[in-house]
């Protein structure tokens, strides 16, 4: 039986809803009310980057989580997210003991320490 690779439109949906997870994820632990229109611009410009990607270099970063992060953490910044809710952000990001989330999403919280 053989197991073919998941298709270029199933690998960009797998990443696409992996990437609104993360950041409904976000912004839950935060206790802020996503900015809708700039988490569609996040996901619009994942999807525009992936797609002009080959293939096999998509399956790369659906298969690692290193550039899957680094993929979601541009797309994060090029939609303007990192500038959202900035004050209230930088400061849950100053005292870390209020914030309950894995270490990959200092991939995000990163723009908002200086």
């Amino acid at each position: 039986m053989s197991h073919s690779a998941p298709s270029q439109p199933d690998i960009l949906q797998s990443l696409r809803e992996e990437f609104r997870f993360h950041l409904e994820t976000f912004y839950a632990q935060l206790k802020l009310a996503p900015p809708y229109e700039s988490v569609e611009k996040a996901i619009r410009a994942l999807t525009t980057a992936l797609h002009a990607l080959p293939k096999t270099q998509q399956s790369r970063i659906a298969s690692d989580p290193a550039l899957k992060w680094d993929q979601f953490r541009h797309a994060f910044e090029i939609s303007g997210l990192s500038r959202k809710h900035r004050g209230i952000i930088t400061g849950l990001a100053k005292d870390q003991t209020s914030i309950t989330l894995p270490p990959e999403y200092d991939h995000f919280l990163k723009f908002f320490q200086s």
